[in-house]
């Protein structure tokens, strides 16, 4: 029998996302016939590496969210132990992780993107980088943690400039109006297109967690070109990166112009009851302990 360690939590912000997944994934992998082992990762390096030695697991799930659990560093560490897990390797996940790096890995692709740049704190309270509205969010954050709007007539950049906690820089970004559409991709293959309805002003933390926070309509309600074409980008960035196992693209689609722009990619995508993956993988007629089962034997280490 197949013995799985499933990591879960970690110190991010994103660790209660990650707690869920965990459940979610722990679940699913016992119903499929794995030996399943839960390690709650910690700040404590030295204990989790102590537990996986002496769990001697044949593969490790990464249900790991946000710093340190999808930016290439739990990934080196197993790299480091020669245990497989699942999802994307070091460099997929770091340049995944960082908007800066991802942006200009999908521009030499040929991706279509929005236009961006990063400042300082202190030069986004100066003055404003970019034509209103423009979009404020870290450079190495998920799940739309610190994520910002600013329109015309909202005051409110100085004060976001002066509380910013998420490291020396910040990524700002024009806006694209319109439609918030998700593709995940599977290996080789973009699964579907869901379009993402939300009374947020955008696709926030609430909207993507919450109980009755989003509606996701799949397949999107929109023309088989521009379904194609939201596929199409979200492959090419999948393998513009590098990623392996399951991705997810998040992209802007303008339906006044016709312009799909890609956003970010998701290396580690939430597998929590609410989450865009598990959903579209269901669409496609693969249940959830089959989607975890078909990661498990696609899990390998190194690049």
């Amino acid at each position: 029998m197949t013995r799985v360690a499933v990591l879960h939590g970690g110190f991010s912000s994103e660790r209660e996302v990650s707690l869920a997944t965990g459940a979610q994934v722990v679940g699913a992998l016992r119903e499929a016939g794995f030996e399943v082992l839960p390690v709650e990762v910690t700040e404590d390096l030295p204990a989790l590496i102590a537990a996986l030695r002496a769990a001697r697991p044949d593969v490790v799930f990464n249900a790991l969210h946000g710093p340190f659990g999808e930016d290439g560093c739990i990934q080196g560490v197993l790299d480091w132990l020669r245990l497989p897990y699942t999802h994307s390797g070091v460099r997929a996940s770091a340049m995944a992780m960082d908007k800066h790096a991802a942006k200009a890995v999908f521009a030499a692709a040929g991706v279509s993107l929005a236009q961006h740049r990063v400042v300082s704190p202190e030069e986004l309270e100066a003055a404003d980088p970019l034509p209103r509205p423009f979009v404020v969010k870290p450079v190495n954050e998920g799940s739309s943690v610190g994520v910002e709007i600013l329109r015309d007539g909202d005051n409110r950049r100085a004060e976001i400039a002066r509380a910013w906690r998420f490291g020396p820089q910040v990524m700002v970004e024009e806006f694209i109006p319109g439609r918030e559409l998700t593709v995940a991709v599977m290996g080789d293959e973009a699964l579907a297109v869901t379009e993402i309805d939300t009374g947020h002003v955008f696709y926030d933390y609430d909207a993507k967690y919450a109980d009755g926070g989003s509606r996701h309509m799949i397949p999107a309600p929109v023309p088989e070109n521009i379904a194609q074409e939201a596929k199409r980008i979200a492959q090419l960035a999948h393998d513009a990166l590098g990623c392996r196992g399951v991705s997810r693209a998040d992209l802007r689609y303008d339906d006044q112009t016709g312009r799909v722009v890609l956003l970010e990619v998701n290396t580690q995508p939430g597998m929590t009851r609410t989450s865009l993956v598990p959903e579209q993988a269901a669409h496609r007629g693969i249940g959830f302990a089959e989607l975890c089962t078909w990661m498990v034997r696609e899990a390998r280490h190194g690049p």
